[in-house]
C-alpha cells in the first residue's frame, strides 16, 4: 500500500513513512496525512474536502477495530481507487494541502559558555 501511495502522489509531495499503531503513518512535509493499515488506506481530510470525499461510493470513516468510534478526520478510500493512480492523486493532493501549518515554536539553542 505504501508503494501505491508513493506512485499516486503528486511528484512534488515530500513523503515520509513511519511505523505506528501496528500500521504505517504517511507524512507530507512532516505532517501526518495518511494511515496505512490492515483496514486499508485512509486519508486525513478536513472541511469541504472531507465532505467531498465522504460522498464517493465506497468511502468510509476509518475504524481500526469494529467497535472503535469512527475517525472524524481519516477516511478509508475504496479498493477501486487504489488501483487507479489518476483517481487517487487529487485526493492525496487535497489531503496534503489541508494540513494545518505547524504552530510549534523552534527550540532555542543553548548558550555556549
Amino acid at each position: 500500500m505504501q508503494r501505491v501511495l508513493e506512485a499516486a502522489s503528486p511528484p512534488d509531495l515530500d513523503l515520509m513513512f513511519r511505523p505506528m499503531f501496528g500500521g504505517i503513518i504517511g507524512y507530507a512535509a512532516g505532517k501526518a496525512f495518511a494511515s496505512l493499515s490492515n483496514r486499508g488506506l485512509a486519508l486525513k481530510m478536513s472541511g469541504a474536502d472531507h465532505v467531498a470525499l465522504s460522498v464517493v461510493p465506497g468511502v468510509a470513516p476509518l475504524r481500526y477495530e469494529p467497535d472503535d468510534p469512527p475517525s472524524k478526520s481519516y477516511l478509508l478510500v475504496p479498493d477501486a481507487m487504489l488501483s487507479d493512480a489518476d483517481d487517487l492523486r487529487p485526493w492525496i493532493a487535497r489531503s496534503a494541502a489541508g494540513l494545518k501549518p505547524s504552530t510549534r515554536k523552534p527550540r532555542k539553542k543553548a548558550a555556549k559558555d
